[in-house]
């Protein structure tokens, strides 16, 4: 539970400063657990982000917002009609509770004003977006509507009454004297610890606050305080009184030593020590936003990725079945000739056979050692027949070879291509580069095709490095960039790279009008060697020639060329340039 109740209210405070009175622009829905508000307000336009999703719900302005779908869902079209064009006249909460209201005034069909509301319930899995009548305090339609096979406590359903989540058993501190909340937490069961017991006796703080004002009392303390330490806790709970009541918190983000944010607060974290590094940021709505949003779009990578990867394994798979099957089928064929041979002795010994025999015994001419060899015949047809059916079984396994040859070898470049996409998805760091993939694998057939306008998509730039000599250093993304960035972007002179025989990147390096060095080769191809499926090698093999040696062939699939008056260099793949 990183976003509590007073990080909450830090944010209504914000949203009253920077939206009160501001004007409902668009409405967005990226998918089925958030929603996006345009507000236009005097200074420029806001996106103020509605999440009801499980694992981060919250309310806040927000910079990124994830593709939008061809088609809006119904709850986005129902906020669209009644909230389009709605004034923003107010922002409230519920306490310290994670429950936020926000009012605006809107103008129906008829021209009539009508106050409508939104609700946004910050509750973990529970969770929810909803839309009020303000005046009657009936609900309109929900994001997610709760019926008697979810809850048989509370129902979300149009046209009902809404009624506030259950309360919980805790003191609100705008309410409560801190000797009052420090008697209800001394009151809990005998050596609780005190996070714990802070975090079951008051409302809106979350464990990460209840562990600081732990650590600001005594490291291990428990709830039965006396003396200094009490006095320490009553202290330390007026501090966070006064700073609740006014809104004095600063927001704060805790990472971990991966630079992975761990947790938000509206007060400096201390308890990590150096061990963790704490970082204060500009406003309480930028902080969420970059903690969220980062771990949303991991989120968001990992299914995406999954999913991806999934169809991609599923496509080689069966073109690798499918490849050994018709390998299977030209072995067979090998043995065509066998065939002819028969129909050949057969056309030789006409005379001798009779009508109605099963097989014939003949001289094999074309054995070096003359043998008898015996062939079998169908006793139902004629001797010329018989002669005529080895020889159309001879020329159908022929058809079958030639035939199977040309369907092994696009087989053969069609699994090498997928093998070379299930790289580009296993190395893709953005939600964009799996987008491009998609769109690649669409425009080769593997995907079918989304129905609607697609949102166009910005071209992704190019990695780009510098050698430690000076050297312009590019590398392609994915198929289409590596085509693009080798047939389009670099000139003849310049040097292009690509480990040997492993799928992964093309790799250029700029020349510029200069000679290029070995140094540049060298980092250029620690950096082939990283993005690519050898990534994790200690020794990768990547070969480097001018560009004016590389070439496409005519249908080849995207990313593969053939290249030619090449060198290979040895080296360790590492993600940057000039170590």
């Amino acid at each position: 539970m990183a976003l509590d109740g007073i990080f909450l209210r830090h944010i209504k405070n914000e949203i009253e400063k920077e939206a009160l009175g501001a004007r409902v622009n668009q409405i967005y829905q990226p998918n089925r657990d958030e929603l996006v508000v345009v507000l236009r307000t005097y200074g420029g336009s806001k996106k103020l982000l509605l999440s009801a999703r499980a694992n981060s719900p919250r309310v806040n302005f927000c910079g990124n917002t994830p593709e939008n779908p061809a088609q809006p869902p119904m709850f986005c079209m129902l906020m669209r009609k009644r909230l389009g064009g709605g004034k923003l006249v107010g922002v409230r909460q519920l306490r310290c509770d994670r429950v936020l209201f926000l009012d605006f005034d809107c103008v129906n069909e008829l021209g009539d004003l009508v106050g409508l509301t939104i609700v946004c319930e910050i509750m973990g899995m529970y969770s929810n977006i909803i839309l009020l009548n303000r005046d009657t305090g009936v609900i309109v339609d929900a994001l997610k509507r709760v019926d008697l096979t979810v809850s048989s406590r509370r129902f979300v359903l149009p046209n009902i009454k809404y009624e506030l989540p259950d309360p919980q058993d805790k003191l609100d501190i705008l309410e409560s004297t801190p000797e009052q909340i420090a008697g209800r937490i001394k009151s809990l069961p005998a050596e609780m610890p005190l996070n714990k017991a802070v975090l079951s006796s008051v409302q809106g703080v979350s464990p990460i606050i209840c562990r600081e004002l732990e650590y600001r009392v005594l490291e291990g303390a428990t709830n039965r305080l006396d003396g200094v330490l009490y006095d320490r806790l009553v202290k330390e709970l007026g501090e966070l009184k006064t700073v609740t009541e006014n809104c004095l918190g600063k927001p704060w983000i805790v990472y971990r030593e991966d630079n992975k944010p761990m947790d938000i607060s509206f007060i400096e974290i201390k308890q990590y020590g150096s061990f963790l590094r704490a970082e204060q940021k500009e406003s309480f709505n930028l902080a969420a936003d970059s903690f969220y949003d980062e771990r949303d779009a991991r989120d968001r990578m990992r299914v995406k990725t999954l999913s991806l990867n999934k169809l991609l394994v599923n496509l080689r798979d069966r073109t690798a079945r499918k490849l050994q099957k018709q390998q299977t089928e030209l072995s067979r064929c090998a043995d065509r000739e066998q065939l002819r041979i028969r129909g050949d002795l057969l056309q030789a010994n006409l005379y001798r056979i009779e009508r109605g025999a099963e097989y014939i015994d003949v001289e094999n001419y074309y054995d070096p050692d003359g043998k008898t060899l015996r062939i079998k015949l169908n006793p139902a047809v004629s001797p010329a027949a018989n002669a005529q059916k080895y020889y159309k079984e001879y020329q159908k396994e022929k058809n079958a070879e030639r035939f199977l040859a040309e369907q092994i070898q696009k087989g053969e470049t069609e699994l090498e291509y997928l093998e070379s996409v299930i790289d580009e998805v296993g190395r893709a760091q953005t939600e964009r580069e799996l987008s491009q993939i998609r769109e690649e694998l669409e425009q080769q057939g593997y995907l079918r095709k989304q129905n609607g306008k697609r949102q166009k998509q910005v071209s992704l730039p190019f990695l780009e490095f510098e050698s430690s000599d000076g050297f312009k250093i590019l590398v392609g993304r994915n198929n289409l960039q590596n085509d693009r960035l080798t047939l389009k972007t670099a000139s003849k002179t310049d040097m292009w790279l690509h480990t040997k025989d492993i799928h992964g990147s093309h790799v250029i390096i700029r020349a510029d009008g200069r000679e290029i060095s070995d140094t540049a080769i060298t980092e250029a191809a620690s950096l082939a060697a990283y993005h690519s499926k050898a990534r994790n090698s200690s020794k990768v093999p990547v070969d480097f020639t001018l560009v004016k040696h590389v070439s496409k062939p005519n249908g080849a699939k995207p990313g593969m060329v053939i290249y030619v008056n090449n060198r290979t260099v040895y080296v360790e793949p590492r993600d940057k340039a000039g170590q």
